[in-house]
């Protein structure tokens, strides 16, 4: 797939996936269509060469080897689902002078003056009395109004958002009824819905900007761009000589730790029910996770050229020269020297250019899944992504070329480690 056909394909992924829950039925859509099987945890799994299962906002995919004479790795590819922003509260109406406003949560560390001014939907799963889950996103019903200057002389230099008072979404005039509004968008009546997890989702639709269109900006870039990638990888390659495994994870923007973050059991139970079809024991799975290797994606930053201070002065990486090698040396990344070699060793072989990442002394950077993957089962990993400009923004910059790199260079990796 080329550049161009890449990213159509990504903006087309991300508008499918408002949420974590929409993002892994999207992967598993997918999936389905290119032969995979899905695998119920409530049920003994059949024996299949290539399969899924689902956990709440979370998927794990795999492809079993053409032949398993022995135990041999899992080459994992990791990313999140979930994107940083806004969560509604349980009791999700509120009126005031005359406007029906959503109550909502902040979700994890976005940028919050990025959803002023900008018109956004729900997105999520409504779970109804009969046990059912019903997946729904809305239109633009909301907007968050800014304060207009004449109100704030000092807006320009000053702004500061309380975050219980100003960050309220207008939905209606007079006093509206959202969950009414929402059974009625989902085709369920309202006393059905017994329990919901919904989210601010931008409803503006990705876009190729710049004057040769080699940006793309989006909502959910952090981090959909890794996901994507990772799929595509895994659907255009063969089964190899070891066990291909992609891993999307939810909650990794508050923290992970969930039945279906990174920081759970999922990959764990997962990775052993898979060892326990191909008949391998304690010891066989433990020499299996010996021989593993994982690639933790996840996007990254690229210089801003308003804010070049803020980088480190050696190595400042850029829009459209390449997915990132992301380096911490207190572990916040993963990447060691031996996986370091690993990915510049896929890379070349991909024909795909990388550049190093390192956050300034004084600008202590994130983390990722990589971390807590590493130190759940003790694989090898390394952590890598596309450069962005505006990250945890409602609406992310990436570059057009990077994006199809990363798929590329992941490509590789499913098939020759």
């Amino acid at each position: 797939m080329n550049a161009v056909d890449h990213i159509a394909d990504l903006a087309a992924f991300v508008s499918a996936s408002p949420s974590s829950y929409h993002a892994a039925a999207e992967v598993a859509r997918r999936l389905s269509e290119a032969g995979f099987s899905e695998q119920q945890e409530t049920e003994t799994w059949q024996g299949s060469s290539s399969g899924y299962v689902v956990r709440d906002g979370a998927i794990i995919a795999w492809r079993l080897p053409s032949a398993v004479d022995a135990p041999v790795g899992f080459r994992l590819v990791g990313a999140h689902t979930d994107s940083p922003g806004f969560k509604l509260k349980p009791q999700p109406s509120s009126y005031a002078f005359g406007f029906s406003q959503a109550a909502m949560e902040v979700y994890g560390g976005p940028l919050l003056n990025s959803w002023l001014d900008r018109e956004f939907g729900l997105a999520g799963r409504l779970v109804l009395r009969d046990g059912q889950t019903r997946l729904v996103s809305t239109p633009a019903w909301l907007r968050i109004p800014q304060l207009a200057p004449h109100l704030d002389r000092s807006v320009n230099e000053t702004l500061r958002l309380d975050r219980q008072a100003h960050l309220k979404p207008i939905y209606a005039m007079g006093a509206g009824d959202l969950l009414a509004a929402l059974a009625s968008n989902a085709e369920v009546p309202a006393d059905a819905i017994d329990g919901f997890d919904l989210f601010a989702a931008v409803t503006e639709a990705p876009a190729l900007i710049g004057v040769g269109r080699e940006f793309l900006a989006s909502a959910r870039l952090d981090n959909l761009s890794s996901v994507h990638a990772g799929l595509v990888g895994l659907l255009a390659t063969e089964a190899s000589d070891q066990v291909q495994v992609l891993a999307c994870f939810d909650h990794e923007e508050i923290g992970s730790d969930s039945r279906s973050g990174a920081a759970g059991p999922f990959l764990e139970d997962v990775l052993r029910r898979i060892a326990t079809s191909l008949g391998w024991g304690a010891d066989a799975q433990a020499v299996a996770i010996a021989k593993s290797f994982m690639i933790s994606a996840d996007a990254g930053h690229s210089v801003h050229p308003n804010y070049p201070g803020l980088h480190d002065p050696d190595h400042q990486p850029i829009l459209n020269s390449g997915p990132l090698l992301k380096v911490n040396a207190n572990q916040r990344y993963t990447t060691e020297g031996p996986g370091t070699a690993r990915w510049l060793s896929v890379c070349r072989a991909a024909g795909v250019p990388t550049q190093a990442f390192v956050s300034n002394n004084a600008v202590p950077c994130g983390s990722t899944i990589g971390p807590l993957s590493a130190t759940r089962l003790g694989i090898e990993s390394v952590d890598v992504g596309v450069p962005l400009l505006s990250m945890h923004s409602a609406r992310e910059l990436c570059g057009v070329e990077d994006a199809a790199w990363l798929a590329s260079a992941l490509q590789t990796f499913y098939q020759r480690g």
